[in-house]
Formats: structure tokens, C-alpha cells, sequence
């Protein structure tokens, strides 16, 4: 019997060599296709989003399978592998290392749990690159962890990519700013930007907005940033955002966000009314005093020049 599992095993090697060499091409496949199709299909390094999204907490929460296609980063190991963590390297002692884990996955004798950290519904490896790897080949569909969340207050898909980080930063650097995440909780689902920059005109607008709220409040104490973003988001925003949704426009820009349509019309407002008459009905009062006033302001501008 013992002779048998040693032959299985050293047949299991044997096919190891064939299956990382395939591995490796699929791995030269999905680099070139992505560059085709402009995605990127790098994995993300833990290290840059923690960074970017300001992430300082981290609860352990134990041994759990997770689903190994929602895993989609590495601590320390984020160029060796693609996206979908087929083999980039051709080095052979993480060649031999791809080949053991192989091994011991089809022998039947298994390997440890890998070490992830999750945030909001990605994971990112610690520990166990390799049997990531080999398990996604294998067609596994969920992998044993020891999983370490850090919270996060803002949404982070398997689907994000390198270049939607820079977006992701400005959210994180919006909701420290406004604290919505803690004040309008909702607004996580409700503000959304497909390019950069969004973010930072809303600190304008809710800057703005702060300004004509002391015009109207003369006797009282000065309103805070994090009081003036919440009824900027309940009485601006909001309502603009309901008004946008009733014309249904959005469905005219494919691949746009409400909030992406917001920002366009704020910027481009004074021109809308001027030429073409567009006024966006059905306003409450504090909403269109926004509105007027960001018209003026655009207007001052454009009489400077």
C-alpha cells in the first residue's frame, strides 16, 4: 500500500511539471488580453489599498471558506501572480514550491489554511500565494483562511481594479473629511464616481454650501464641516440626486453613475440655462439657493477673464 501512494505521488509530480508550464502560459495569455481589452489584471497590492482607503483597524475573525475568485491581492507577493493568481515567474525554486503544493492538493494530503485580510468583500493574501494559485488551477471554488477584516467605509468589490484606487482614495479622504459614513450611513450606496476627481468638487459644494448656511444663521455658532456635509446630503444632494433619477438621464450616459451625472450638471449648469433653458424642476428652496449660488460664482469667474 505504501509503494502505491508513493508511485501516486511521484505521478502527481511528474504531471505537476506539465500543469505550472500551462499554468505560466495562461498567466502570458491573460497579461496580453487585458492589455487588449484595457483592463488590468494585475493583483492589487494590500499594502497601497490599506494605504489609500486609510484602513487602521483589523479584527480576526477566524478560520472560514472563503470564495477564492473574490480574492484579489497580496501583501507581498502581488507581482508574482496575475489577477487570477496564475504563475508570472519562472524561478525555479517557486516553480518547485508551486509543484509540491500541487502535489499534495491532488495526492489527497492538503495543505494548511492561507492567511487573508479582508476588506469589505476582497480578500488579500498573507500567506499561502501558492496554494492560491494551485487551488484556482485545480478549480476550487472556496479555500480554508484565517481571515483578519479591517473595516472599511467604503465599498470594495473583487471586480476593482489598479486604476480605480485612485478613486477609492478620494472617498477615503471625503468621508474623513464629512464623517457621512457615520452621520448618513446610506450615503455609501448613494455617492459613487467613476473618475477621478468627483470627490473633491463635493468638498467644494459642501464647502459652499457651509458658506450660505452662516448667511442664514448670522446669530448662531459656526457650523461645523461634518454638520454642513449631512444637511448638504439631505437637502442638496438628495434632492438634486431625485431629480436626476425622475428624468431618467442616466440611461443616456451607460457606464455613469448618478453621482457622475450630478457633478456633470453642476459644472455645466450655467451653460444649460443660458443656452439651452435647462432648469432642474421641482427643487426644494435650499437646493436651488445652492444651485443660484454656484451659478454666480461661475459667472464672477467668466467676467474675470
Amino acid at each position: 500500500m505504501e509503494s502505491l501512494n508513493l508511485n501516486a505521488e511521484a505521478i502527481a509530480y511528474i504531471k505537476s511539471e506539465s500543469e505550472f508550464n500551462n499554468a505560466r502560459l495562461r498567466a502570458f495569455i491573460e497579461l496580453v488580453m487585458g492589455l487588449i481589452t484595457r483592463h488590468d489584471m494585475h493583483l492589487l497590492s494590500f499594502n497601497e489599498v490599506r494605504e489609500k482607503l486609510r484602513l487602521r483597524q483589523s479584527i480576526y475573525k477566524g478560520l472560514q471558506d472563503i470564495p477564492i475568485a473574490s480574492i484579489v491581492g497580496s501583501a507581498g507577493r502581488y507581482e508574482d501572480f496575475t489577477r487570477h493568481f496564475l504563475p508570472r515567474t519562472s524561478d525555479k525554486r517557486e516553480k518547485e514550491r508551486w509543484r509540491n503544493v500541487y502535489t499534495r492538493a491532488v495526492t489527497g494530503k492538503g495543505f494548511p489554511p492561507i492567511e487573508v485580510y479582508k476588506v469589505d468583500q476582497a480578500y488579500f493574501v498573507k500567506d499561502g500565494n501558492h496554494r492560491v494559485s494551485v487551488a484556482r488551477d485545480l478549480g476550487w471554488e472556496t479555500i480554508q483562511a484565517n481571515v483578519t477584516e479591517l473595516p472599511s467605509a467604503i465599498s470594495f468589490d473583487p471586480q476593482v481594479e489598479p486604476k480605480d484606487l485612485l478613486i477609492k482614495e478620494e472617498c477615503a479622504y471625503f468621508l474623513e473629511q464629512t464623517q457621512l459614513d457615520q452621520t448618513r450611513p446610506d450615503s455609501k450606496e448613494h455617492i459613487d464616481f467613476s473618475e477621478p476627481g468627483g470627490y473633491g468638487n463635493l468638498l467644494y459644494h459642501i464647502d459652499a454650501h457651509r458658506y450660505l448656511l452662516t448667511l442664514t444663521q448670522p446669530d448662531q455658532p459656526p457650523i461645523s464641516f461634518a454638520a454642513a456635509a449631512a444637511d448638504w446630503y439631505d437637502r442638496v444632494y438628495q434632492p438634486i440626486i431625485e431629480a436626476v433619477r425622475q428624468t431618467e438621464m442616466v440611461r443616456h450616459f451607460p457606464g455613469r453613475s448618478e453621482s457622475d451625472l450630478y457633478r456633470w450638471l453642476i459644472e455645466h449648469q450655467a451653460e444649460l440655462h443660458q443656452q439651452h433653458g435647462l432648469v432642474i424642476q421641482s427643487l426644494p428652496q435650499t437646493a436651488q439657493d445652492f444651485l443660484d449660488f454656484l451659478e454666480s460664482k461661475a459667472e464672477d469667474k467668466s467676467s474675470e477673464v
